[in-house]
């Protein structure tokens, strides 16, 4: 199931806190930026923030699993990307937090991009 416009809008939204945040279909699920850097996605109507060893355990202690999709050779974890907890989504201070600190994972990793202009 890919996500749908509604939720899609639905979480806009919620990150309207956040700054502008541009949304863009891939692959099924559509991924979330804010300065061409993407920090979120959503995935079967799931909202999937970046992570990293420092924000991990916040996910994993709310009981929260890692993106995965089932390949002909098995299941594959994505341990980039950790879906938010439902009471994330319903407290938009807890939200705020969790997206900036999503946002500051995600710009640590985004690679700069090199010019081939000369």
């Amino acid at each position: 199931m890919a996500a749908t416009d509604e939720y899609t809008r639905y979480v806009l939204e919620l990150l309207t806190p956040v700054g502008p945040v541009r949304a863009s279909r891939f692959f099924g699920g559509v991924g979330l930026s804010r300065a061409s850097v993407q920090f979120a996605m959503i995935m079967d109507n799931s909202l999937y923030f970046v992570v990293d060893d420092t924000t991990r355990a916040g996910y994993e202690a709310a009981g929260m699993q890692s993106f995965s999709y089932d390949t002909k050779k098995g299941r594959v974890q994505v341990r980039r990307y950790f879906e938010v907890p439902e009471e994330v989504l319903s407290d938009p201070d807890e939200l705020f937090a969790w997206a900036q600190a999503s946002l500051r994972v995600a710009a640590r990793k985004s690679k700069p991009r090199r010019s081939t202009r000369r």
